[in-house]
């Protein structure tokens, strides 16, 4: 395990080199993050202990941030979002990873240490005759369990996704979709929608387009600049990259995605919309249009950013998942979050007091969405 000093380039290189390559681990992420009080800590581990000769066999970009409990307590949590990248499967490797990040933990005296890799529990909705088990995640369940580590109580990506497969050709993409997805994006078409793709110039419209969505269906936001900060951040880079989408109605914005760009893979992560026009059915020519141009570009997948926790109408995630669902993708199940705690203790008191922060917290954040709509 060394500490990772090249460039920007050469870290995304690398990780793109990895086994499940992501986004959230890439450079331009932990300089979003950089901003926000988090500190990244880029890591390597070699097949021998020299970089010099050894080839890259795992990396995590490791984000710390200080926590102080009422000016007496000082401590740390570290967070890998989506990593580490690595051969799970290779045990020998998995061993000296996991070895190397608990001692890491421990010697930083940190709160916790959590990680959230791609690795895949099963395929399909549980229960359904296309669902499948994928013996590898639950073998990592148990050594995680047996190491000490415990499923985060706080999930902060999603566990279960919705992908889909660009190696098709676009007939195929189609033929996959529910007939009625296949109407509504036909139905776009022909009411005029348009699709363009946005300039750094649009990011105010899209930013207070994001907030409307945001108070009509429900979930809470950051503030402008955390927006901005990202969407600039992916746009004025090639690889990775972040792409906003703009469905139009005469010349007028009524809808807009973002999506994203790293190594082989699209991501949809932001979707907003106006309440004018919504029975033109933008949102599926966005991500029609999207689909394609992610094709056009050489990515083989196309993640659609979030399914449900559980497979039912109760879920928060349901809605949203029932119009995916009609976008020809497969679910899949993955790992989800785990924390490793050096001080249970501590640990403990900090899952306490954490949900009462973030809930003040995100009750200041719906107050000041309100207040960017008036």
């Amino acid at each position: 395990m060394q500490p990772f000093s090249g460039t920007a380039a050469e870290w995304n290189e690398l990780i793109a080199g990895l086994p499940d390559p992501h986004f959230l681990q890439t450079w331009e992420w932990a300089q979003v993050k950089a901003e926000y009080g988090w500190t990244p800590i880029p890591i390597v581990w070699y097949s021998q202990q020299s970089a010099v000769n050894g080839r890259p066999e795992a990396a995590a970009m490791i984000l710390k941030r200080a926590i102080s409990f009422r000016g007496l307590l000082h401590a740390s949590v570290f967070y890998a979002p989506k990593g580490p990248l690595m051969d799970w499967e290779n045990e020998g490797l998995r061993d000296r990873v996991l070895t190397d990040l608990q001692d890491f933990a421990g010697k930083q005296g940190a709160i916790f240490l959590k990680i959230d890799p791609d690795i895949l529990l099963g395929t399909g909705i549980p229960g359904s005759e296309d669902a499948r088990e994928e013996n590898g995640g639950q073998v990592l369940t148990s050594e995680l369990k047996r190491r000490g580590w415990k499923f985060s109580a706080d999930q902060i990506q999603f566990r279960n996704t919705v992908l889909v497969d660009l190696s098709a050709s676009e007939d195929e993409m189609l033929a996959r979709m529910k007939p009625k997805t296949r109407y509504n994006i036909r139905l776009a078409e022909k009411k005029g929608v348009t699709i363009r793709t946005g300039t750094l110039a649009d990011l105010p419209m899209l930013y207070k387009m994001y907030a409307e969505t945001s108070v009509r269906d429900g979930f809470i936001i950051r503030d402008e600049g955390y927006y901005r900060t990202v969407w600039q951040n992916f746009m004025r880079s090639s690889e990775p990259s972040a792409e906003p989408l703009i469905a139009e109605v005469a010349g007028e914005a009524v809808a807009a995605i973002f999506v994203f760009h790293f190594a082989g893979l699209a991501y949809y992560v932001y979707g907003m919309s106006k309440n004018i026009h919504r029975e033109k059915m933008p949102t599926y020519l966005l991500q029609w249009e999207a689909m394609k141009r992610a094709k056009a570009r050489g990515r083989e997948t196309y993640d659609l950013w979030g399914a449900p926790e559980e497979f039912n109408e109760n879920d928060s995630m349901w809605g949203v998942y029932r119009f995916k669902e009609g976008l020809g993708g497969q679910v899949v199940r993955t790992l989800g979050a785990w924390d490793y705690a050096p001080n249970s203790l501590l640990y403990r008191l900090y899952a306490e007091v954490m949900p009462r922060i973030l809930g003040l917290m995100r009750s200041r954040g719906r107050a000041r969405t309100g207040q960017t709509l008036d």
